[in-house]
């Protein structure tokens, strides 16, 4: 899931190298924190959010294949 979530944010921003995701676990739950460029953080969120929304629901969707819980946070 990490590597997925990875592949997504480096094709959406201009500067694809400073794009890193961090894997958290607790109490069974993930956590993927996605950070990027200042510049390319609209790039990620999108207008009203709807490109983060898609992001957060395809990670979804591929935990629920594996049987896990993840969740997705975008930091500055």
């Amino acid at each position: 899931m990490k590597d997925l979530l990875l592949y997504i944010a480096q094709n959406l921003v201009d500067n694809p190298d400073a794009v890193s995701v961090t894997e958290i676990d607790r109490d069974g739950e993930v956590t993927l924190e996605l950070r990027v460029a200042p510049e390319d953080m609209g790039k990620v969120i999108g207008r009203q959010g709807r490109i983060a929304k898609e992001i957060r629901t395809l990670i979804r969707s591929y935990a629920q294949r594996t049987g896990q819980k993840v969740t997705v946070d975008i930091v500055d």
